[in-house]
């Protein structure tokens, strides 16, 4: 698909898209109760810290204030309009451009689970490597809003301190304080955003609407991890200390949900893979890839997907929706069984896990297990068919 900005586009062309999605909206708002309708539209009201973003016929208005008061603007935010003949984005306010950190692919690591199994960091090439490659405006945004540190938190605690140096004065400081602290706040939050409106039809509307409605996202599975790193195991006293294994892997929880980045405020769900590092998130026009406070973006068709049965010795609580399709012990002999010579050899569940990985040419590497199997299947499939 092809992008171009919205200096390109004329403002009569501008304002007759706008209406056209404000119409849409409008007529999807008012059928909402039918099941035909494009589940992945949300609202065409958003807020971000004190600011109210509408979509009107004129445009995307912006006002702020309390309840009763409210003061407005003219148009801003960004809107991108995704249909059959291609994606058109049309930026807001200009994004202040953030530096580029260059990074070092890290090579294999020592183990923490066992230090003469040599891991493999499962990272692939760095995010910040993407940005300086393939920069757009909307990245540029978003790791702008990403870098900004909110500033609440110090003046709350400074606040707190001087309160309890002049106790009982302090009391007063407390209350006059509070209000600016909120306001502060609002106003971190507003920092911290990217307001984005979307209007998505024709063919790509259908196969996001799949995408959105996949049992991955609206069944619910107990348990998503990360795989961060995964070390082959190749002695057999290597073998015989780790349950029989054939590999150590490292991982971290993960979460599955139609949220989206947390500084991304849209109108529509956005099918999300969270992780503590890195997160993958799947808007109608491209795929965010997020590590740290880095974000890169990168179209469907440069995303592969696949998932396999992954069987996993898991030595925590087992999730109740997995299936458990055998048994090992924590010390086991060449033949399976339990060596005796450790008084606390204990017995642990083999369980059936599906593990979804995500690759693209420039490098990227994500895997991702469930707890269930066919959570990661219709995953794999549809993201493969929004490609």
């Amino acid at each position: 698909m092809t992008e171009s900005t919205g200096t390109a586009t004329s403002q009569t062309t501008y304002r007759g898209l706008l209406a056209a999605l404000f119409a849409s909206w409008s007529e999807c708002r008012t059928d909402s109760r039918r099941k035909d309708d494009m589940g992945f539209y949300l609202r065409t009201s958003l807020k971000a810290g004190p600011f109210r973003f509408n979509l009107s016929p004129s445009g995307v208005g912006v006002s702020v204030g309390i309840p009763g008061f409210r003061v407005g603007t003219g148009p801003r935010g960004n809107y991108v309009r995704v249909a059959g003949l291609g994606t058109s984005y049309f930026g807001g306010q200009t994004p202040v451009s953030a530096p580029v950190r260059k990074g070092i692919a890290r090579g294999p690591q020592p183990a923490n689970l066992n230090t003469d199994v040599v891991m493999q960091e499962l990272t692939g090439t760095p995010v910040q490597h993407l940005t300086a490659a393939h920069p757009s405006d909307l990245i540029n945004q978003i790791q702008t809003a990403a870098r900004r540190q909110p500033l609440w938190p110090w003046a709350a605690t400074a606040i707190a301190l001087l309160a309890v140096a002049t106790a009982p004065l302090g009391l007063l400081l407390l209350l006059l304080g509070a209000p600016a602290v909120w306001w502060l706040r609002q106003r971190d939050i507003a920092r911290r955003s990217v307001v984005v409106f979307y209007q998505v039809e024709d063919a790509p509307a259908a196969k996001y609407e799949q995408f959105t409605g996949s049992s991955g996202f609206v069944s619910r599975v107990h348990r998503v991890w990360q795989i961060e790193a995964e070390g082959h195991l190749h002695t057999t006293y290597q073998r015989k200390v780790n349950a029989g294994a054939s590999a150590l892997i490292r991982r971290g929880s993960g979460s599955l949900d139609l949220a989206g980045p947390p500084v991304l405020v849209t109108n529509i769900a956005v099918p999300s893979l969270h992780g503590k590092e890195r997160s993958v998130h799947f808007l109608p026009d491209r795929v965010l890839v997020r590590h740290g406070r880095q974000y890169a973006d990168l179209p469907y068709a440069a995303v592969s997907a696949r998932m396999e049965l992954q069987r996993f010795i898991e030595t925590d609580s087992p999730p109740t929706d997995s299936q458990c399709v055998g048994t090992t012990w924590q010390y086991a002999n060449k033949s399976g069984g339990p060596d005796r010579r450790y008084n606390n050899n204990r017995q642990l569940p083999i369980m059936m896990y599906g593990r979804l990985t995500l690759t693209t040419p420039q490098g990227i590497l994500m895997v991702w297990d469930f707890s269930r199997p066919d959570v990661a299947a219709s995953l794999a499939d549809a993201l493969n068919r929004m490609r």
